[in-house]
Parts: C-alpha cells; structure tokens; sequence
C-alpha cells in the first residue's frame, strides 16, 4: 500500500508542476522522463546497492572527518567553549555555525585551485549530454552539488546574461533546491547523519532539471555555447587570498544564519504566545497544512504531521529551524521515515531566499534583475518540490 501512495506523491507532485507550467506543450517530456529515470538509478544505487552503500558511507565518513579538522580552529579562539563536553555544554554560536568559516574557507581554496570547477565540468558535460540541456544550465545544476544559490553562478557568471528565462529557471531552482557545502556541516552538527545529506545532493542536478523544465520549458533560442570556460580565480591573485576570502564569506554566512535564527526562533515564540490563547502553535498550524504531503511520502500515523511541521517550517522559515527540530527526534525513528524526512528539508527553498537570489545573481548580471525577479517566487515552489520528489524517490527506492 505504501509503494501505491509513494507513486502516488510522485505523480502528484509532478502533476502539480504541470498544471504551474508556463507552457505545456512545449514541456520536453524526453529529457523530464531521463532526468527522473536517473534519479531512480541513482537512489536505488545509494540506498539499495550494497557497493552503493559502502561508497557513500566511505564518502560519509571521509566529508566528516574533514569537518571535525575545524574543530582545531575553533577550540585554538574559543578554548573550551569549543568543547561540547564541557561544563558550558554545546553552543551552537561556537561549535556549529563557527564550522561553517573553516569550510568556506576549504571551499574557497578548492574552488581557487580548480578541483571544484574540474568535478562540476566533468559531472556537467555528463548531464548535458544525457538530459540534451545547455552546458551552461547543466554545470550550473551540477555545481549546486557543492556550491551555495549565490555561489554556483559565480562560475559562470560571464554566461548570465545571454541565458535563456529557462536556462536563469535552472539556476533559481537547483540553487534553491539544493544544499551548499558551506553549511552541509551546520545541519550534521545538528544531528542529521551525513550520508542522508550526501544521498540528497546527489539527486539535485536531475530533479532540479526534470522540474524547471517543467515548469519553463525552453521558449527561446538558446546559444549554443560548446567551449564554457569556469572561472575559478575570480579577483584573487593566489590561493592565500582565496582561502581569506572564503573564510570572509563564512563568517557573512555564520553571522547571517545565526541573526535569521535569533529574529525567527524569537518571533515564532511570540506567534505562539498569541495563539496560545487560542490554544494552537504554529507548529501545529504547519502540521496540518502540510500533513498531505507526509501522507504520500508513505509515512505512518504521527509522523505525517510531524512531516508537515518540519515541511512547513522549512517553507516558511528556514532550513536549520526544521533540521533543528529533526535533529531532536531523528534517533527515535525508523531508517526510512529519517532518511526521507532530511531528504525532504535538504535545500533553500524558502521565503527569504528570493530575495538572496534576486539580490546575489542580479549582483553579477544586473541585466537579468527583472527575469530574476519574476521568476524567483515560481523557482522557490519549484525548489521546494525537488527536495520533496527526491524524498519521495528514495522513499520508494526503500520500500522495494
């Protein structure tokens, strides 16, 4: 029964692109059916095929150990506030979102020396020429694997501003539909096991395709650009000026999540004392909203709500909000219901960033402010459904 209404979510969710479609006659149902074929390849490997398995649990295993090297930075400024184990107990502040610099700043240094351009070209020429999309929309879906919704375009940024709406729908949603490295050890930090988080970028660059030509297909004349150039130095002059700047760029982003966190986690607690009066929370409020999708994940009796709770608050407020929450009960669930639930919030698809999208690619395309701006609400709603379709694939990955 629970394979039933898997399929059923999926046909459901791809059902509702369909009808948010711009142009249903033109949606290229080709590359759609490929791109969602290997999506089901691609869980089925991870999550079924015993080599599968060991490889993500080795690449697991090695990403973590290279977050726990951060650990050093951080305990040599802060001492024992460092220390989880300590008599201050853990602190996000210090121990999570201080992780973040260390990261970037790797990132930066990876993505200065070229390893990052080199994967994202390889793996990007890959998709293209097995989904039949642009080099430059495919390395783009590819680099949202590892880069963040402002980071990706960076490496094509001189290509911005002759890309098709199709091609710029691309971009919002599999930057909004994805995870960035940057952050991926915050929501570890938080209790979401590493190889749930590996298993779900690995699906982005399909899904995020499958559904943003869906839901904009190609219209235009789209340039056919055979040698796409990444820029990997940007205004750096060496590797040390790129591991400063990237270690700059994560302080930005810890001090920005940690903000959003203080102004959100605050005013959800006063939205709560007034509904208290009503006796409701906004948390309950969520559950029933999204408490649908919960049921065509498959999940059972409680946790549908609980899945629409998290749904609700990573839609509405952010991503580390719901991770939080996961994070407190993950231990008490099955494999299968954790593994989809994480799956579910893996992305920024949320309110706030539209306007981290509009604002962060207009930066480097100003031309393109108004495509940006119009197409930024339709790429959230297109963003959030990747991360639910690729839940609900290895939901039913799973379940056979």
């Amino acid at each position: 029964m629970k394979i039933v209404i898997n399929l059923l979510g999926i046909a459901v969710v791809m059902g509702i692109m369909y009808l948010l479609s711009a142009s249903r006659k033109d949606v290229p149902y080709k590359t759609v059916l490929k791109a969602f074929l290997v999506q089901v390849i691609i869980a089925f490997v991870l999550v079924k095929f015993p080599l599968g398995r060991l490889i993500i649990e080795k690449i697991s295993a090695v990403v973590t150990q290279v977050l726990n090297y951060g650990v050093d930075g951080i305990s040599f400024v802060f001492g024992s506030l460092a220390d989880a184990t300590s008599p201050t107990g853990s602190i996000f502040g210090i121990q999570t979102l201080g992780n973040i610099i260390f990261i970037s700043a790797l990132v930066g240094g990876l993505y200065y020396l070229g390893i990052l351009g080199f994967i994202v070209k390889i793996i990007g020429t890959i998709v293209g020429k097995l989904l039949g999309t642009s080099k430059v929309e495919s390395f783009v879906a590819v680099a949202n694997m590892f880069l963040g919704q402002t980071e990706s375009p960076i490496l094509v940024s001189k290509y911005l501003g002759a890309m098709t709406e199709s091609e710029i729908m691309v971009v919002l949603i599999s930057g909004m539909g994805s995870m960035s490295a940057t952050i991926i050890g915050g929501y570890v930090a938080l209790g979401i096991p590493m190889e749930y988080l590996l298993i779900a970028s690995a699906l982005v660059p399909f899904g995020s395709i499958a559904i943003s030509k869906i839901l904009l297909p190609e219209l235009e004349e789209a340039q056919n650009i055979e040698d796409v150039s990444i820029d990997n130095k940007g205004d750096n002059e060496n590797l040390i000026g790129a591991i400063a700047e990237g270690a700059m760029n994560g302080l930005q982003s810890a001090l920005a999540i940690g903000a959003s966190l203080i102004a959100i986690i605050g005013l959800v607690a006063l939205v709560n004392g007034i509904l208290g009066i009503f006796g409701i929370t906004l948390q309950q409020i969520f559950s029933y909203i999204f408490s649908p999708i919960g049921f065509l994940m498959g999940l059972d009796g409680s946790e549908i709500l609980r899945a629409g709770q998290l749904l609700g608050e990573k839609l509405v407020l952010n991503e580390f909000v719901a991770f939080q929450t996961l994070g407190q009960v993950i231990e008490s669930l099955d494999y299968r219901t954790g593994l989809v639930m994480a799956i579910s919030l893996c992305g920024f698809a949320n309110i706030s960033s539209m306007g981290i999208c509009i604002s962060g690619i207009s930066a480097l395309c100003p031309d393109k402010r108004k495509v940006l701006s119009k197409l930024a609400f339709k790429a959230m709603i297109g963003g959030f459904a990747v991360s639910v379709l690729s839940a609900m694939i290895v939901g039913l990955i799973t379940l056979i």
